[in-house]
């Protein structure tokens, strides 16, 4: 297994442990949602490891590091924030899962971030 393949199955694994986190296909592409509101797109292709994330207090540092863009169709105004991880560099794992937990408490219902013991948005 190739490291960004590597990468990718750890922050999936980290995306579902969240509570009510649940797995979906739309498009054919990797979602996590909760409650059926999408807080993360995954997925490498072999070459680039592919993540997208809703980031209301960091998308404008997040959006100065080299290999990140404002999301597409128009999310990108409402803090979506895009990575394209290239093959054969250090996956940042820890702040990519710092990013999945902002975007779980930006999309979770404010009940089930409090019942899990998170901090609030």
């Amino acid at each position: 297994m190739s490291e960004l393949s590597r990468a990718v199955q750890a922050l999936r694994k980290f995306a579902l442990g969240h509570p009510q986190a649940a797995e979906d296909f739309p498009w054919g592409e990797r979602t996590i949602k909760v409650r059926g509101k999408i807080f993360a797109f995954l997925s490498e292709d072999g070459e680039k490891l592919y993540l997208t994330v809703k980031l209301p207090q960091s998308s404008e540092a997040a959006l100065g590091l080299p290999f990140t863009f404002p999301t597409r169709y128009r999310l990108g105004r409402s803090g979506w924030v895009s990575a394209r991880f290239p093959k054969g560099s250090a996956i940042p794992v820890d702040m990519f899962r710092d990013w999945i937990e902002e975007s779980y408490r930006a999309v979770a219902p404010a009940g089930l971030i409090k019942k899990s013991g998170l901090s609030p948005r």
